[in-house]
């Protein structure tokens, strides 16, 4: 079985080191029976589920349609849910996603203003810049090591990793004595191509290999290797920064509604009142991914992410294994919130379950979660505010510089810029930042040090502590 994510794979051997592997073989199991009998039939117990007491509507935080658009990728679910029954939240989302054949992510351009949402690095240079400031601030920390690597996971256009390596040139003196690489994570073919053309020297021909785990390598403008993976598992490991902007957001959820009866999941069916209609139902029992449900557990309505916790575990083997960090930033929560599930088109908010495969599916991060799935391997920080993270890491330094060199209807448009990024009811408290590091990075000790690598200085990490320019 392939886990598909945001415009990526993951690949089944990413599940089997424990505790993943056994959980969520145990999970298909369970599935498997609760929806199929022996001969592959629907079985009785997953066609006797118990419509939802709250409307679709609410449940998806959208819209309600005028009329419902029958696409290509809805017939496909209402085939696969006659044949198979009703499906989970989760994939519902990797279906309409990343289906090889009509997925969302897979073929459209959706980002940008033509597109169904935009992201900071496509709102503002300084954005990307800050966060170049912030990889090599963290490479200084440690000791300024002989190389490392950059990986990113979902790049987008390639906006942001072309701001941090603008970052990495002007800074040329201090990085001279750095081998430096680029790692893009990305299933995508079509994202894949547009950050080579935004990334790469068009002098240089890249090299294609559809059938490698690396399936693609370049150079980059600025004379730097650089290699496109459709799974993170496939990138070296080494001394890494890893980065995840807006990435953890689409990955699938399962969603749980508390009743009298315990937990029960969220499924997806058919309308029987109308054929090519979608909606929610609960399951009339228990569920093999209730088992990702806290036992302490307050909320009335979850959503957990299970394919999240696999990322972060192997996140957190890297760093603790060769050093390095992560930085993620997304808009979520700290296990406060309940019904984030929502949909994206134009952007504006859309009903989930209309015209599927048209709109981006997004459900919040649970940063609490994230942090529970990191504990005993390494040290994490945040979540904190975007708004408080760029403060802390200068951009009112740099928004002077920019405006010192502007002139008036660049000015403008950088304090336009500015307002999006940092104001509390647009970018400034929606989105939020979150970092892992090895334990010796906040205590003063570091991995053994070769030759090359000067002695690591304990000191606050950048972004969650006020930066010291000088």
């Amino acid at each position: 079985m392939t886990y598909f994510l945001r415009g990526r794979v993951l690949s089944r051997k990413w599940l089997r080191s424990p505790p993943w592997g056994s959980i969520l073989r145990r999970a298909e199991y369970g599935m498997s029976v609760l929806v199929r009998g022996g001969s592959g039939r629907l079985c009785a117990a997953a066609r006797r589920v118990i419509p939802c007491l709250w409307s679709g509507k609410c449940l998806s935080s959208g819209r309600e349609p005028a009329e419902n658009q029958v696409t290509p990728m809805l017939r496909h679910l209402v085939y696969k849910i006659k044949a198979t029954g009703p499906i989970t939240v989760a994939e519902y989302m990797k279906e309409v996603l990343t289906n090889p054949a009509k997925g969302y992510y897979v073929h459209r351009d959706m980002l940008g203003e033509k597109g169904d949402f935009i992201t900071s690095p496509e709102i503002s240079q300084i954005f990307g810049e800050l966060l170049g400031i912030w990889f090599i601030s963290e490479w200084m920390a440690t000791g300024k090591n002989a190389a490392f690597q950059l990986v990113e996971l979902g790049p987008g256009k390639g906006t942001l990793a072309g701001d941090i390596l603008r970052v990495f040139s002007q800074l040329g003196s201090v990085l001279k004595n750095c081998d430096i690489s680029i790692h893009m994570v990305e299933v995508s073919e079509k994202l894949s191509e547009i950050q080579a053309l935004t990334l790469t020297e068009e002098k240089i021909p890249l090299e294609r290999n559809a059938g490698s785990s690396v399936y693609m390598k370049g150079v980059t403008k600025s004379g730097i290797p650089i290699s496109w993976y459709r799974d993170l598992h496939d990138v070296p490991k080494g001394y890494s920064f890893y980065l995840a902007h807006e990435f953890f957001d689409v990955l699938p959820v399962h969603k749980f509604q508390k009743t009298p009866q315990g937990w029960r999941e969220v499924f997806i069916d058919i309308d029987p009142q109308v054929s090519d209609k979608l909606r929610f139902v609960l399951a009339p029992c228990v569920t093999p991914a209730e088992v990702f449900i806290q036992r302490d557990e307050i909320r009335d309505h979850v959503e957990v992410c299970p394919e999240a916790g696999v990322i972060i575990q192997e996140l957190s083997q890297r760093i603790a294994l060769t050093g390095g960090a992560a930085l993620i930033a997304d808009y979520g929560h700290d296990g406060t919130k309940t019904d984030t599930f929502r949909g994206f088109c134009g952007h504006k908010l859309h009903d989930v379950l209309t015209a599927p495969g048209t709109a981006d599916l997004t459900a919040d991060v649970d940063f609490s979660y994230l942090r529970r799935m990191a504990e005993g391997q390494v040290a994490s920080l945040g979540p904190i505010k975007q708004q408080t993270f760029l403060k802390n890491m200068g951009i009112d330094v740099r928004l002077k510089v920019l405006l010192d060199k502007s002139d008036e209807p660049a000015r403008q448009q950088l304090l336009q810029e500015y307002d999006m990024l940092m104001n509390p009811k647009k970018m400034g408290e929606r989105f939020n930042f979150f970092a892992l590091l090895p334990h010796q990075r906040l205590h003063g000790r570091s991995h053994p040090m070769n030759t090359c690598q000067s002695k690591p200085s304990v000191s606050p990490v950048a972004g969650f502590g006020e930066l010291a320019w000088r």
